[in-house]
């Protein structure tokens, strides 16, 4: 298996593994120290790169900005839940993983290295188009579920309309103080004034 199907195989599994952490709330604490975290994380990355040498360093490096930008992502994503913001956090992991595999392409050369990047901007086009369906699907959805409830919410405004009317009618049995009763128990029970 080459490494741009890796890529996608790790890829996916980390978008497994964060989606269930969009679920949960977070206090602005929380972020904010999330955010300590991540850049924490990062200098000790970047000081743990520093010890190698020529491409692997450039690897590192990469990996290490990589991982700090999705992390701010996948964090802004949980402390602001939305669809944009998880878009936000699936392009920045397929602009990473792809700059990642990109840079590893250097320790290739000639037609090897042009496969290795093509293969790598492959995987990144299919991660983003993911991702963008992924956001159209779920503002498509989140519309439709606003539609529903709306055509709901008129049908039964009507409903409760026409209960009112038969109501109204059925007061026009009686006359005097009997019909006067009926129709103020009515707008009480349909709340009308």
């Amino acid at each position: 298996m080459n490494r741009a199907a890796l890529g996608v195989f790790a890829m996916a599994a980390g978008i497994g593994m964060t989606s269930a952490a969009w679920a949960v709330e977070m206090t602005k604490a929380e972020y904010k120290s999330g955010n300590e975290r991540i850049a924490l994380d990062l200098k000790a990355a970047k000081e743990t790169c520093k010890s190698l040498s020529g491409n692997a360093k450039d690897v590192c490096m990469l990996q290490a900005d990589g991982k700090s930008s999705v992390g701010k992502a996948e964090l802004t994503a949980t402390y602001q839940p939305s669809s944009k913001n998880r878009y936000k956090a699936a392009t920045a992991r397929a602009k990473a993983d792809y700059a990642v595999a990109k840079e590893r392409c250097d320790d290739a050369a000639g037609n090897v290295k042009d496969v290795c990047v093509k293969e790598a901007k492959a995987v990144e086009v299919a991660a983003l188009a993911d991702a963008k369906t992924q956001l159209k699907v779920t503002d498509a959805n989140t519309t439709a579920a606003d539609k529903k409830y709306d055509a709901r919410k008129d049908g039964a405004a009507d409903k409760r309309e026409a209960e009112y009317a038969v109501a109204k009618e059925k007061c026009g049995t009686f006359a005097g103080d009997a019909k006067t009763r009926c129709l103020d128990e009515a707008k009480a029970t349909f709340g009308k004034s």
